[in-house]
C-alpha cells in the first residue's frame, strides 16, 4: 500500500516531504509491529534496547555509556536501568576504577528474556521480507546517508 492510501493523503508538496512523511509512519509502524513482541515480556523498546547492548558489552557499563549506543538516545537512561533493577534483569555495582560511577551488568533473568525474545528475530526480520538483499544494502546506505546529511 502507498503513504497516500495508508494515511489518505492525496498530494505532498514535494516528494521529500512525501519522503519525510513516508519515514516517520514507517519508524511508527515499525515499533507497533516490534512492541508486540516485547509484551509478553513486560519491556519496552528501550528496555531491551538497554538489555541488548549490556549482553553484547564483555565489561561492566556506565549509563554515559549506555546512553551513547542506545537506539534512543534522547530516553532517560538512568531511570530505565532504574526499572530494569526493579524488575531484577541488571543490577548495579560499585565502579572498581571510579568510585564516582556505577557499573551496570545483566542479570541471568535479564539473558533468559533476552535469549526467549531471540527465538522471534525472524519476526523482526520479516518485516523487509518483501525486500532482496540488495535491496536492503541499498536501504542501509540511503538511511546512513539521511543520518549523515547534517
Amino acid at each position: 500500500m502507498s503513504i497516500e492510501k495508508d494515511i489518505k493523503q492525496s498530494s505532498f508538496r514535494s516528494e521529500y516531504q512525501k519522503a519525510i512523511v513516508n519515514l516517520i509512519f514507517t519508524y511508527n509502524w515499525t515499533t507497533e509491529q516490534f512492541k508486540h513482541l516485547f509484551e509478553g515480556e513486560d519491556l519496552t523498546m528501550q528496555q531491551f534496547n538497554i538489555l541488548r547492548i549490556l549482553r553484547g558489552s564483555e565489561t561492566p557499563l556506565s549509563t554515559l555509556q549506555i546512553r551513547e549506543r542506545m537506539l534512543d538516545r534522547m530516553s532517560d537512561t538512568s531511570r530505565i536501568v532504574d526499572r530494569l533493577i526493579l524488575k531484577g534483569l541488571v543490577k548495579k555495582l560499585p565502579c572498581k576504577t571510579d568510585k564516582r560511577l556505577v557499573d551496570i551488568t545483566i542479570t541471568s533473568q535479564g539473558l533468559k528474556i533476552l535469549d526467549k525474545l531471540d527465538l522471534h528475530e525472524d519476526k523482526m526480520e520479516n518485516i523487509l521480507k518483501s525486500l532482496t538483499e540488495d535491496e536492503v544494502i541499498t536501504f542501509n546506505k540511503l538511511l546512513d546517508k539521511i543520518r549523515q546529511s547534517n
